[in-house]
């Protein structure tokens, strides 16, 4: 007779057990509520020679104590060719001459919350005295750690024997500007092109300036009467160089051949920025025809 290598449910084996708890670790972080990290105000701080110190609020939402580390990195918005935005961020020799990191300080650097407590962290800068005109960056790197939680990994006699600690990280700009400054992109190139039900829009920009461009771009696509297609409205703020992308789609409709599309960047409208911290630069209006 031939013995089936078939296995019926019964007691789970410890390599059984131990695959069933992974699934359930692998679980457990998959269904992780991202609101249980800590918030943070405001999203960018704004130094300056006149006012060299500032503060965040950090606050812990939860109903567990929240450990928190506060430390600095620095990073751009970057692209690729393809005109994808990454942020990569460096803690250690940065070599940018526009970097902040080595000059810039947190008061506590660490910090335990209370439940649904919250602390305010001080912000100093120290300049060196040869900084030239423009403005400076780093990144305020805020780590909150949860409370160890039991991570059921089988040990000897199916005794838990590991904990987790959830660690979250959030990074949030920081801006020193010094002497006159100046926002100023120009749009180097520019091309549309249509890829199936897609209209692709290539933009090189180039901070011509000594402060971030921060502003709104807008796209619009339209036909040979002016009507508009579809469009797109997307903040923006470029650092260096920069390549975006921006993919119109061809909705259907009565529309007619030619087809064009209107580029407009601008640093007026942005609502998330107060206009005592806005650096109003140059308008680039652009019409691209789609081949």
């Amino acid at each position: 007779m031939m013995k089936s290598n078939t296995s019926f449910p019964g007691r789970l084996t410890p390599i059984g057990l131990r695959g069933v708890l992974c699934a359930l670790a692998l679980l457990l972080f998959l269904v992780l509520d991202l609101s249980a990290g800590v918030l943070v105000a405001p999203t960018v701080v704004i130094l300056s020679d006149k006012e060299r110190t500032g503060r965040i609020t950090i606050q812990n939402p939860t109903a567990k104590p929240r450990e928190v580390d506060i430390y600095f990195s620095f990073g751009l918005p970057e692209s690729d060719s393809l005109g994808d935005v990454r942020i990569s961020l460096q803690d250690s020799n940065v070599t940018d001459t526009r970097s902040a990191l080595d000059w810039i300080k947190a008061f506590p650097r660490k910090v335990l919350l209370a439940p649904n407590g919250s602390q305010v962290v001080r912000l100093v800068a120290n300049p060196p005295d040869s900084l030239q005109p423009g403005e400076y960056w780093a990144r305020i790197v805020i780590r909150s750690q949860d409370g160890a939680a039991a991570l059921p990994l089988a040990g000897e006699n199916n005794q838990i024997t590991t904990n987790l600690n959830m660690i979250m990280q959030t990074a949030i700009m920081l801006k020193y500007r010094t002497g006159e400054l100046t926002a100023k992109l120009e749009l180097a190139d520019a091309s549309a092109l249509q890829r199936d039900s897609l209209i692709e829009v290539m933009l090189d920009m180039a901070n011509r300036g000594n402060v971030s461009y921060v502003g709104i771009l807008t796209c619009r696509l339209l036909d040979a009467g002016k009507k508009e297609i579809s469009h797109k409205k997307i903040d923006l703020a470029v650092y260096r160089d920069m390549k975006r992308r921006i993919n119109l789609p061809f909705l259907p409709g009565d529309f007619k051949p030619p087809y064009q599309v209107e580029v407009l960047i601008t640093t007026e409208g942005r609502h998330d920025i107060a206009d005592k911290d806005m650096i109003f630069g140059n308008i680039i209006n652009r019409t691209l025809a789609v081949p």
